[in-house]
């Protein structure tokens, strides 16, 4: 038996010898990479630099694009050294750091993603009370709390399992995930599994919800609404609606990996939807908002083109 201070590195079981291939999924994922920094440091410099675009609209998806960069450098620099190396070992700090890393960013996507809802929900529903109902320094408190809660947070939950005993140090993933050390413990874990339920409550349940009802809203003036009040509901909740449901779909297959077992789904598939919403999300946002969103593509056009 081993105990969390003595187990100073997790192996990472699921991934498989490529041969040569490795060399190929190290420059594809490396190519994935730099097209997420690319596109979302670009857009963040558009919003930041262009004062017509410092409005809590704006702020609010330069906050969303900052969390794609910092979730996708919590993956791709360990994903990238693990797929040159022989041996897929990560040592317990190191771990606990990309823990920290991946399930803060999930829990500010999600806060971030019901933040802009209520957004769109004000400018919608109460399009004459907007200016004053969402001010800058409302926009600046939401984005911090949006931040801050999540890494309160998680804090928490990671302080909880860095005390577990375990007994073993082997991990069927790609990267480190908090519920598969949870269940190499042999000591009692149920103050864990407590946390993680209101932390699952607190960081998904309560978002969605606020996202529920927001859109309820929206689509109940939409109906009753005029044929401009539609139009600008789709122009600006399509990209947002879009990202949700991807997001979505990648964290709920993650959770149902990490809680059931998927020995029945092809091991290459299993890595695949397990990094889908850490891969796909941090560059489906950033194109899907600067093709939508008019004002951000007409900048990112001038910019592209030095015509600025």
């Amino acid at each position: 038996m081993m105990n969390s201070t003595e187990a100073s590195y997790f192996i990472l079981t699921a991934y498989s010898d490529t041969g040569v291939l490795k060399y190929l999924y190290f420059l594809i994922i490396l190519a994935l990479y730099i097209c997420i920094l690319g596109a979302n440091v670009l857009l963040i410099v558009v919003i930041c630099v262009n004062r017509s675009l410092h409005e809590p609209m704006y702020l609010f998806l330069c906050s969303l694009f900052v969390n794609e960069l910092y979730g996708s450098t919590g993956l791709f620099p360990f994903l990238l050294l693990q797929i040159l190396s022989d041996i897929h070992t990560v040592s317990a700090p190191l771990c606990f750091l990309q823990i920290y890393s991946v399930y803060t960013y999930v829990c500010v996507e999600f806060f971030n993603l019901a933040v802009m809802s209520y957004d769109r929900y004000l400018a919608i529903c109460y399009p004459l009370h907007y200016n004053t109902r969402m001010t800058s320094n409302k926009a600046y408190f939401l984005i911090a709390v949006s931040w801050l809660l999540p890494f309160l947070a998680i804090v928490v939950l990671i302080s909880l399992s860095v005390s577990l005993t375990l007994c073993g140090n082997i991990i069927n993933k790609v990267y480190c995930g908090n519920y598969s050390i949870v269940k190499l413990a042999c000591s009692d874990t149920r103050i864990n599994n407590i946390y993680g339920l209101f932390y699952t409550v607190i960081s998904i349940i309560i978002p969605l919800l606020l996202i529920l009802y927001t859109y309820m809203r929206i689509l109940r003036v939409c109906f009753s609404g005029s044929k401009q009040t539609r139009q600008k509901a789709l122009s600006t909740c399509t990209p947002h609606l879009a990202s949700l449901l991807n997001f979505s779909f990648g964290g709920f297959f993650q959770i149902l990996q990490s809680r059931f077992d998927m020995s029945g789904v092809p091991n290459m598939l299993r890595v695949l939807l397990s990094l889908y919403f850490l891969t796909c999300q941090p560059l489906f946002t950033p194109v899907l908002y600067g093709l939508k969103m008019s004002k951000i593509r007409i900048i990112c056009k001038r910019l592209l083109y030095r015509e600025v």
